[in-house]
C-alpha cells in the first residue's frame, strides 16, 4: 500500500513558526532529573548544574535537534512528585544557560505545572509540552492561551503512581479511547483560548498503556489525521520496545534503556511513514539518519 504524504502545517510558537511535514523534526530530550527511567542523574547534579545538562544540550543541537525539550520532573511509573518550585530550580538555570550559548535555539518545557510554564516561556522557551494534556493543573490551559506559545497536548491514562495498578485495555478499544480523550483535551484547550495552529498532539506511548497496548497506536497512527493537526511521537527507549525484543530474542530480561537504539529506530521509522511530524528522541544523530531515509520514502 502506498504511503500518504503528511499534511503540511505551520506550527506557531511564542516568537516564531516551524514548518512541519516536508521533513521530520527532531525534539531532543533533556531530562534534568535524578530519576528519569533512561538517563536519570546523567545531566543533573545539585553540585554542577547546569554544566552537564548544557554540554549535552549543545551536543544535541550540533547533532541536528530542531527542538530541545527540558524536563525537571520524572514521569516514570511510581515517580516521586515534585513541587513546582523544585522543578523550576532544576529547569530554569539550564534553560537560561542554553539560550546564553545558543540564543536562537527552540526550547520546549516539559511540565504540567502552569507556574513553571509561565516562568519558562518568560525566560525564552517557545513551547509547553504537557504530558497530562492540560489536565493536572487547572491553570495550564489558560496559561498556554495567554502565553501564546506552542502547545503539545499528550494523552495519558491516569498518573504515574496509578500505572502499575491500572486494569488492562482491550486491544480494539485502545485507539478509539485515545482518539476520544484527545478530542476532549483539544476541545478544552481551544475553549480556553489556545489557537489550533499552536497545537501538536501526542498519543502518549507508554503513558498508562502497558507493553503491547502501545502497538495499536503505532499501527493505526493514520487515524489521528482526523484532527488535521501535527502529530508528535515519543517512542524513544521505552519499555514496551524492550519487552518485545526480549520476547523475540528469548532474553532473560529486557535490554537496558541505553541498549534500545535499534528498536527505537524501528518505531521511529514506522511512525514517520504513518504520519508523525515530530519525533521526541534521546539519540539525535541516529534519529536524524533514520528520518532522512523515511522522509525520502514518504516524499517519493
Amino acid at each position: 500500500m502506498p504511503f500518504t504524504p503528511r499534511t503540511p502545517h505551520l506550527w506557531r510558537l511564542r516568537t516564531r513558526a516551524l514548518p512541519l511535514g516536508e521533513r521530520t523534526l527532531l525534539m531532543g530530550i533533556l531530562n534534568i532529573t535524578p530519576d528519569s527511567f533512561s538517563d536519570g542523574g546523567h545531566f543533573y547534579s545539585p553540585t554542577d548544574a547546569p554544566a552537564r545538562a548544557l554540554t549535552h544540550a549543545l551536543q544535541m543541537l550540533d547533532d541536528g535537534a530542531d527542538i530541545l525539550d527540558l524536563g525537571g520532573e520524572s514521569t516514570r511509573p511510581n515517580a516521586t512528585p515534585l513541587t513546582a518550585e523544585e522543578e523550576q530550580s532544576r529547569i530554569l538555570p539550564v534553560l537560561r544557560a542554553i539560550l546564553d550559548q545558543r540564543p536562537n535555539a527552540t526550547l520546549s518545557i516539559d511540565t504540567f505545572h502552569a507556574s513553571t510554564a509561565r516562568l519558562a516561556i518568560d525566560a525564552g522557551a517557545e513551547i509547553v509540552n504537557d504530558v497530562s494534556g492540560l489536565l493536572w493543573d487547572a491553570e495550564m490551559a489558560s496559561a498556554c492561551a495567554e502565553l501564546a506559545c506552542g502547545t503539545i497536548l499528550m494523552h495519558t491514562r491516569g498518573r504515574p503512581q496509578d500505572w502499575p495498578t491500572l486494569p488492562p485495555l482491550e486491544a480494539e478499544k485502545i485507539v478509539p479511547s485515545v482518539l476520544a480523550e484527545l478530542t476532549d483535551r483539544l476541545a478544552d484547550a481551544i475553549s480556553a483560548g489556545v489557537q489550533p495552529d499552536r497545537i501538536v498532539l501526542d498519543p502518549g506511548l507508554g503513558f498508562g498503556k502497558r507493553l503491547d497496548e502501545n502497538y495499536p497506536l503505532l499501527a493505526h497512527l493514520d487515524q489521528f489525521r482526523e484532527f488535521h493537526l501535527p502529530i508528535l511521537i515519543g517512542a524513544s527507549r521505552k519499555g514496551f520496545l524492550a519487552h518485545t525484543v526480549a520476547q523475540h530474542a528469548g532474553l532473560a530480561s529486557p535490554p537496558a534503556a541505553n541498549e534500545r537504539l535499534h528498536p527505537t529506530t524501528a518505531a521511529n521509522v514506522a511512525a514517520i511513514l504513518a504520519g508523525a511530524h515530530i519525533l521526541r528522541v534521546h539519540d539525535v544523530r541516529p534519529a536524524l539518519e533514520a528520518a532522512a531515509i523515511a522522509d525520502r520514502i514518504l516524499n517519493a
